[in-house]
């Protein structure tokens, strides 16, 4: 069985959640820890029919339930535990400080931050404003620019 140690990744469609992946099964393998995977799906904007909204919502749960599966495979891997897995329904923001406050288990966040002009993104520069105050844990933010290489080097 892993330590206490939860390190906390937001699986997302970003190219940067892949370096914030690699670190965080990396620090789990080095301190026994363990990672924790949470997907969260956006509601449907289509609501004029409840049955099709209800469609689109299981459909949604069961393809981020397929990506948490594989994404699964690899962590254990690469931190030598079975990962545990959130997969929530809402706006990010929220429903990542609602897990943090509802798993005590949890003890770091990793988030990837994206390299380009635009800034590390929306949920980093909401996490790192207004919203620090509602954090109960650490956040690691991984440049998402590194090489797996310059990720096992630092870890």
């Amino acid at each position: 069985m892993p330590s206490s140690r939860v390190f906390l990744i937001v699986v997302d469609d970003s190219p940067e959640m892949r370096a914030a992946l690699r670190f965080a099964c990396r620090r789990a393998r080095s301190s026994d820890g363990q990672v924790a995977l949470l997907r969260v799906i956006e509601p449907a904007e289509y609501q004029h029919f409840a049955s099709i909204g209800n469609l689109m919502r299981a459909e949604a749960r069961e393809a981020a339930e397929e990506l948490l599966h594989r994404l699964a495979t690899e962590v254990n891997a690469l931190s030598g535990h079975v990962p545990v897995l959130y997969v929530r329904e809402g706006e990010p923001r929220e429903e990542l400080i609602k897990v943090i406050a509802e798993e005590p288990s949890i003890s770091v966040l990793v988030l990837g931050a994206d390299t380009g002009s635009k800034g590390p993104g929306p949920l980093i520069t909401a996490l790192t404003g207004k919203y620090m105050g509602k954090m109960r844990v650490p956040v690691t933010i991984v440049p998402g620019s590194l090489t797996d290489d310059q990720i096992d080097q630092i870890t």
